[in-house]
């Protein structure tokens, strides 16, 4: 035990003569001087670190900072393994008082982590964290395991996620139980939880919504390790993975070594079941259900023919969208009925035959009723759609037209597409029209001509050219659109070799927040980044697995990560840095990248 007292009191030696400039008083504030910049530092703690055979019950520990401090944040005061009730936190003088609502485990080692719960009372700055190491048996454990927790699709680290070791081994566990040993991420996402036992472990992280220590799949994201691991490095009161760092010390963070990474996902829900329901207007309405890949063998309403309902599944297939095609009045209340496969009490899905009743909310009802027609506006009594083309992806995407509603009638061969080079001549084009595989309203119009700058394009929509559900006609419209001609836009051609079988490749902006461009491949081949403004940008290159040209989550009981994803690194760097009227080679080997 008393081997690990060093480590606390080293620390706080280091502490302490750089914090003593600020020993003034500082219970107000200065009249005068330099804004105080120094944290709070501990001068005493009792019980000592280290401590052995502490009470089962009723324990206290105290921490006497060097002037007067506050709670900042209650939650960052965790306890490994956590208890049914929180530690109960108060400040009494300079003195932060932690006791305990739980009893302790006989013969258990507890560390207590401050984190960036404290700071002081006049300025707010924040007390840098501790950790306070104690055990209710004769002996301290003396093992550690670090790590990293990163977002699974953007890869940036994820500030306090709880990560947890298990004794237990089942699948279960962490549904049912809480965690032998327990710690939170810093901003970095990286974690360490010291004092461990040399024993087999699972370890687990979660973003714990409930903030229980249990995972809960309704509302928690998770994270996993497949195989058992056992701690391998013993605590060194040396060792820069045990200290407490600012977080803005990028050199002494990054010297921190990370023996495990864990990508946190978003589960599906493994229960299946009707969660909402919504009518939308009149004729159309949706239901939501609880878990992707819903499985619906038959469904209708009510007084209406099964040729007048149509329907549309999201990609995941657990969002139905819902129209009816018939030009009777609409009743307040339209009868749904599903038949689908739902999980029962067991567990186990089953047909059932489930019966919703959509009611006409009172503001859509209020806007589609019959006092309203003196107040109609003139998108009430036409086909409203729209219609665009970005200039920076129309080479790629064409023109896009959308419909509220869907459409009963359409003439497609009616749309006029022309184009006026720079001497001003204009030409007639060939267009082709593709439905979008994911929505029945919207529609991809190409021209078959060859883009080129300088000239200036056309798409015009005659009037009566669709018809919609409600049998409404649309307006005439016409878009014009042309490519950037700004000299100073970049374009980046990208070599993509080792392609051996389908990725999604995304080139995002410096925030990693927006995706500009996107393509799925399946063959090595060269992609065109044209129209690039100035700044950094990411490529982010996604394995698609099975096929099914989206990302797919992990599954916790399946044993199943979420599908791959990797940064191109350029250089040192995951951030492309792009001038002006710059033109740019990369060649990116995906075999490489996705080595393991």
């Amino acid at each position: 035990m008393k081997k690990y007292i060093p480590l606390i009191i080293a620390l706080l030696a280091l502490l302490t003569p750089v914090f003593m400039p600020s020993c003034a008083n500082t219970t107000q504030a200065p009249s005068g001087g330099d804004k105080d910049t120094i944290p709070p530092y501990i001068v005493d703690i009792k019980p000592l670190p280290g401590v052995t055979s502490f009470p089962l019950e009723k324990g206290k520990i105290l921490f006497e900072f060097n002037e007067y401090v506050v709670i900042k944040t209650a939650t960052d005061i965790f306890l490994s393994p956590p208890l049914e009730k929180k530690p109960k936190s108060r400040i009494v003088g300079k003195k932060l008082e932690i006791t305990f609502e739980s009893a302790l485990e006989p013969n258990t080692t507890y560390t207590l982590n401050l984190n960036s719960a404290i700071a002081d009372n006049n300025e707010g700055n924040l007390f840098p964290g501790f950790t306070y190491v104690f055990t209710t048996g004769t002996q301290i454990d003396s093992m550690f395991i670090t790590g990293t927790v990163l977002d699974c699709n953007t890869l940036s680290p994820i500030k306090g996620a709880t990560v947890m070791l298990y004794k237990d081994h089942s699948d279960s566990a962490i549904f049912l139980k809480r965690p032998y040993a327990a710690g939170k991420t810093d901003d970095w996402g990286y974690f360490v939880l010291p004092f461990i036992q040399d024993t087999l472990y699972r370890l687990y992280a979660i973003k714990d919504a409930g903030g229980d220590n249990i995972y809960n799949p309704e509302v928690d994201r998770v994270a996993f390790i497949d195989s058992l691991i056992r701690p391998e490095w013993k605590v060194i009161d040396t060792l820069p993975e045990l200290l407490k760092y600012d977080m803005t010390d990028t050199l002494g963070c990054q010297e921190r070594r990370s023996q495990y990474e864990l990508k946190v996902f978003r589960e599906h829900p493994s229960k299946q079941y009707i969660v909402n329901k919504v009518r939308t207007s009149p004729r159309s309405a949706y239901i939501t259900f609880m878990a992707p890949d819903a499985w619906i063998d038959s469904l209708w309403f009510g007084g209406y023919p099964a040729d007048r309902v149509i329907s549309q599944f999201n990609i995941q297939q657990d969002s139905l969208e819902l129209w009816l095609n018939d030009r009777r009045p609409a009743p307040d209340t339209i009868h749904l009925f599903v038949n689908y496969r739902k999980t029962d009490s067991l567990g186990i899905m089953k047909p059932e035959l489930e019966h919703i009743k959509l009611v006409m909310a009172p503001e859509v009802k209020k806007n589609y009723s019959k006092s309203r027609r003196r107040n109609l506006k003139h998108e009430d009594t036409i086909c409203v759609y729209t219609l665009k083309a970005e200039p920076e992806n129309v080479e790629q995407e064409g023109f896009v037209m959308e419909f509220k509603y869907p459409i009963i009638y359409e003439n497609f061969d009616s749309l006029r597409f022309r184009y006026v080079n720079p001497k001003q001549k204009e030409f007639k084009g060939e267009i082709s029209v593709e439905m979008d595989s994911l929505n029945l309203r919207r529609y991809i119009i190409r021209p078959k001509v060859k883009f080129q700058p300088g000239f200036e394009y056309f798409l015009k929509v005659p009037h009566r050219t669709f018809r919609d559900i409600y049998g409404y006609w649309c307006d005439s419209t016409e878009v014009k659109v042309s490519l950037p001609t700004d000299e100073s836009l970049s374009i980046l051609n990208a070599e993509m070799t080792g392609v051996d079988r389908k990725f999604i490749v995304d080139l995002l902006d410096e925030k990693r927040s927006k995706v500009i461009r996107s393509y799925i491949i399946d063959k090595d081949c060269v992609l065109t980044f044209p129209y690039l403004k100035a700044g950094k940008y990411s490529i982010r290159v996604s394995d698609d697995g099975n096929d099914n040209s989206i990302v797919d989550t992990g599954d916790l009981l399946q044993h199943r990560q979420p599908e791959p994803v990797r940064f191109v690194k350029f250089g040192d760097s995951e951030y492309l840095d792009v001038l002006k009227s710059a033109e740019l080679e990369q060649t990116i080997d995906l075999a490489e990248l996705f080595k393991e």
